[in-house]
């Protein structure tokens, strides 16, 4: 590998990995710290949601827009590392997989539950818990793979 293709390599690594810790880590302080707060502080549900909703406003096009930068980065380490080729293309798989659940929850979810009556937001959350603990898995799966397939790329 040239020194200028390994430069550029190292550069998308830790932008690769630096974009997936931030994903990972905002879902898990979401499902950890805040869902379970929230249901404490909120015991009345249309309160809760409204919370909720003010809360998510505005996340859908950022976390979209981390999406493509994790699969564009995938993609362009499995260009300039060919040898890592085949982990890099399950990287960007898992996050592919991970952001059609998002948009699910995003573009399907989301609207339907703000239009939910109140007996029918607990299927909802419990819905979306779902939903978050597989994206969860995916990434987690998608930034381990994409660290042992790094490690030893960057000095």
């Amino acid at each position: 590998m040239s020194t200028s293709v390994g430069a550029l390599a190292a550069i998308l690594v830790l932008v690769h990995l630096t974009l997936a810790a931030v994903w990972l880590g905002s879902m898990v302080y979401s499902l950890v710290v805040v869902q379970p707060r929230v249901a404490r502080f909120f015991p009345d549900e249309r309160q809760r949601e409204d919370f909720l909703l003010e809360l998510a406003s505005g996340n859908r096009w950022p976390v979209a827009g981390v999406i493509c930068a994790l699969l564009l980065t995938a993609s362009g380490l499995a260009a300039l590392v060919p040898q890592r080729v085949v982990a890099y293309g399950a990287v960007a798989v898992l996050y592919a997989a991970a952001g059609t659940v998002f948009c699910n929850v995003s573009w399907r979810h989301w609207p339907a539950r703000v239009f939910a009556s109140a007996n029918e937001l607990a299927g909802f959350r419990r819905r979306l818990r779902w939903q978050a603990w597989i994206m969860l898995g995916l990434v987690s799966t998608a930034f381990v793979v994409a660290l042992a397939a790094s490690a030893g790329m960057v000095a």
